[in-house]
């Protein structure tokens, strides 16, 4: 028997508290080699757990690759699920938000693969709007010119992005965040925190979300996620943050 099983504890790209884990059967050192990266661009290294064994038995032809392409960005939206492999038969488990993203999902899989595999959507529906803006945002930041409120070409292409997850969760009220490190005066950055969520939402506004259904708040440096001694942690910490109400 040939068997992967990826498990996913959390679609949440910003819940880093629960891992991903890998375990099963493949068939050699490629194939573990080409998954395992998948696993690492699209969850991030620090959360993925390596149970993978290796041993030479029968595969399918390309097999490590067309798992391998299966793990994309999309599996992120489901939450407390699984992805199992066995041989050519594909079974995704877990909870999306609606039947939209439940079709897209088992899509998504069948178009990674070749016309021999047999995806069963398993997925249950009525999951968290919160979970997929986390999961569409991952772990990147919508970035501004720097000390203003000016999005910049990256910004406004995840913000893009954005404005679908929003579409997909209906009415649902949201609340946009903005944060900035500790460099220079707590009110100057509180006013750019607020300056920068409110970019945001008419930026969002601009892309058809209506207005009535986004909130600001701009919060400064007072709610740090990284270690402002660091450039690095300065950069997390310069962020917008999208809270499902």
């Amino acid at each position: 028997m040939l068997a992967c099983v990826l498990l996913a504890g959390t679609a949440s790209a910003q819940d880093t508290s629960k891992p991903v884990i890998a375990e099963g059967i493949v068939p050699d050192q490629a194939s573990k080699a080409l998954i395992l990266a998948r696993l690492h661009e699209v969850y991030g290294a620090e959360r993925v757990v390596d149970r993978l064994q290796v041993e030479s038995i029968p595969t399918p032809p390309n097999w490590g690759e067309y798992v391998a392409n299966m793990v994309g960005p999309g599996l992120r939206r489901v939450s407390d699920g699984a992805l199992e492999v066995n041989g050519q038969a594909v079974r995704i488990t877990g909870q999306v938000v609606n039947e939209a993203q439940r079709q897209q999902v088992a899509s998504e899989l069948s178009l990674a693969s070749s016309s021999r595999y047999t995806v069963t959507n398993s997925l249950r529906t009525g999951g968290s709007g919160q979970n997929l803006l986390d999961a569409t945002l991952g772990d990147r930041i919508v970035e501004f010119e720097s000390g203003s409120a000016q999005l910049t070409d990256v910004g406004r292409g995840i913000l893009d992005e954005m404005a679908s997850g929003l579409r997909e969760i209906g009415d649902a009220r949201v609340q946009i965040v903005g944060h900035t490190d500790d460099v220079g005066a707590r009110q100057g950055n509180i006013a750019l925190s607020q300056a920068r969520a409110l970019a945001v939402r008419d930026y969002l506004v601009g892309q058809g979300i209506p207005v009535d259904n986004l909130s600001v708040l701009g919060r400064g440096p007072d709610e740090p996620i990284a270690d402002n001694a660091t450039d690095e942690g300065r950069a997390r910490n310069r962020r917008i943050q999208f809270k499902v109400l």
